[in-house]
């Protein structure tokens, strides 16, 4: 029987990135595939949260890939040939049926809200087929055993091992691990075997997906023509189509290829999914016919792949590690792509268990009970504050006004991490809440909002009255402001919300700063700072010291 200390399933981004860390510190790894790369994958946009966990990454293990693959202008320089688009921030448009999107300047049904001041600092979207096939790529220099066409039948958690069977390429093999990470996905190997419960009952949010990657999209600056300037092109961005039935999401790469799908409510699947029967292409047409604008944009786009349809994107599990064995994000719950957590919620994980196998004992080498426990919690706390996050913000797609106000929940919350952790680094910063978890000020606002959400549209997709409308955009703003640094839920903004320094050094005593203070570390955050020295050697660590 061959041995390993630690095996993990599935070779996306996390898994391999987590494998190649655990190999810098020293431990013999195993990285198990059931496909081969490159391969698809969705899930591509990327955000400030997830840039600053890939820095922090990079600099602690002397991975320079990482820290330069962390903004769009790092990686032009660094690594042109991965596939990448640039995303400045979130765009969202409202739509109705049968009726194009009114150009009415800056009383427009659309929000954009930037992530960064310029094109170099920019987040990315990932062409995953790309970027996951390089972390494995890296993964195996580092010394990672990374095994291929895999295909596991059992595993057999034991209080000292991990026991695996399967095959590879119909050769049976048994391997031993002193601990197992599943990194695969929805359903995964892990679940299965050890018959984790499904949490799935106690969550809020459902859609369904139907998508594709497309080739001949059409920039929305060109299909309305003569928008108000915003802080950034709308369409390098996230751009979020907001319609009746849920919402489609279009993400654009630098060479073109766009990846676009719609998310649909239960109410529209219902409606759509018993006319078209499952056939994802007509389901595609259909919606494309209800809204003209979405229509001139992608009616003369061609797939590059066949449109598919998932009639439910979300799950969950009541459980995330045990004594031997733990999951990664995704392979524990997925909620929706709506505000883009995906990648910075798996890359927090990467930095959490590399932190608890950096701190184990050295006699075991295997995180401590204690440690595990503290992961476990963290991702059911994080998972309920996204769903009741994107939760809100379905209920708050029966009108524009409501939607809008709802989005600044996220977008408080988010802002006010990346600054804190930009201009006052903490080493502990890997095992704060995310999305505003254990925050007394920001944890409680998503489920309070979606209580007054629900108040108002009856659960029925009601828009409620203008009373009613606005009285819920002045609650907002009253409950982020001690956490808004960013000039949010601003009338006199108009929807178009820039970075703003000034705004920032305004408020510079909600990050506990003098305004003295603030400005000098104000160049981490327009990115004027020298970059880090990163040491390209594995990094000698002293595990357990």
């Amino acid at each position: 029987m061959q041995s390993c200390e630690i095996a993990i399933v599935g070779s996306g981004f996390a898994g391999s990135l987590l494998a190649r860390v655990l190999a810098v510190l020293g431990y013999d790894v195993v990285l198990l595939e059931r496909g081969t790369h490159p391969r698809f994958a969705i899930g591509e946009s990327s955000t400030p949260l997830a840039n600053l966990s890939l820095e922090r990454i990079g600099i602690r293990y002397g991975l320079s890939d990482c820290y330069q693959l962390a903004t769009h202008g790092r990686w032009l320089a660094h690594f042109p040939e991965l596939r990448r688009g640039l995303k400045r921030g979130f765009t969202f448009y409202r739509h109705h049926p049968g009726q194009a999107f009114e150009n009415r300047g800056l009383d427009s049904e659309r929000l954009l809200v930037a992530a960064s001041p310029h094109d170099a600092l920019s987040d990315t979207h990932w062409l995953r087929a790309d970027v996951d096939h390089h972390f494995v790529r890296q993964a195996v220099a580092a010394g990672v055993d990374y095994r291929d066409r895999v295909d596991l039948t059992s595993a057999d958690v034991a209080s000292d091992s991990v026991v695996l069977r399967g095959s590879r390429d119909g050769v049976a093999f048994e391997l031993r691990a002193n601990f197992l990470i599943d990194a695969s996905g929805p359903n995964g190997f892990l679940a299965r075997q050890l018959s984790i419960p499904s949490g799935l009952e106690s969550t809020e949010t459902r859609s369904a997906l139907v998508f594709s990657h497309f080739d001949g999209v059409r920039l929305m600056k060109d299909v309305v023509p003569g928008m108000p300037d915003g802080p950034y092109p709308d369409d390098w961005a996230a751009v979020h189509h907001i319609i009746d039935e849920g919402w489609m999401y279009s993400l654009r790469f630098d060479h073109g290829v766009t990846s676009a799908g719609f998310l649909l409510t239960t109410r529209g699947t219902a409606a759509l999914n018993s006319r078209y029967g499952g056939d994802a292409a007509a389901l595609w047409d259909a919606l494309l016919q209800r809204y003209p604008t979405v229509a001139s944009a992608f009616g003369n786009a061609t797939p590059l792949m066949p449109i598919a349809f998932s009639p439910m994107i979300q799950h969950r599990l009541t459980r995330a590690a045990g004594e031997r064995w733990a999951l990664m994000p995704h392979a524990y719950a997925f909620v929706d792509p709506l505000f883009s957590t995906g990648i910075a919620w798996s890359l927090r994980a990467v930095e959490r268990l590399a932190l608890a196998f950096e701190s184990a004992a050295p006699a075991g080498r295997v995180p401590d009970p204690g440690m595990l426990r503290r992961y476990d919690s963290a991702l059911a706390a994080e998972a309920d504050q996204i769903d009741l996050v994107v939760a809100g913000a379905y209920e708050a797609m029966a009108h524009f006004d409501l939607f809008a106000a709802q989005a600044m929940l996220y977008f408080a919350a988010v802002s006010f991490a990346e600054a804190s952790q930009r201009l006052a680094p903490d080493e502990s910063v890997a095992w704060k809440g995310f999305l505003g978890v254990g925050d007394q000020v920001l944890e409680p606002l998503p489920r309070e909002s979606l209580r007054r959400l629900r108040d108002i549209t009856q659960r029925q997709g009601k828009p409620g009255s203008a009373v009613e409308r606005e009285g819920f955009g002045e609650w907002i703003a009253r409950a982020i402001a001690p956490r808004n640094i960013a000039g949010l839920a601003e009338p006199m903004r108009r929807n178009l919300y820039p970075v703003d320094f000034d705004a920032l050094i305004d408020q510079h005593q909600l990050l506990g700063m003098s305004r003295a203070q603030l400005l000098e570390a104000l160049p981490r955050l327009r990115g004027t700072a020298p970059e880090p020295r990163i040491d390209e050697r594995a990094r000698e660590f002293q595990i357990g010291a």
